[in-house]
């Protein structure tokens, strides 16, 4: 089974090697008065990687709310 995961591991990384190499133009992304020019592989990994964040944050909240609840109710 460990050989199976090595190798799906594997994979992943190599469609993301591929997406990154297809896309290697740039865009333009500004925030307010801040703006910055990146390849669009760049931009879909922070954009990921900041959704990964504030989800595992979000669902963090919500346990320690509700887990606060019972405590105290």
């Amino acid at each position: 089974m460990r050989t199976f995961y090595f190798f799906l591991l594997i994979l992943l990384i190599g469609v993301t090697a591929l997406f990154a190499l297809q896309n290697l133009q740039t865009i333009t992304v500004s925030f307010l008065s801040w703006s910055v020019t990146l390849p669009i592989a760049v931009v879909v990994a922070g954009a990921y990687t900041l959704g990964m964040v504030s989800g595992g944050s979000l669902l963090a909240f919500l346990r320690w709310t509700l887990q606060r609840a019972k405590k105290t109710g």
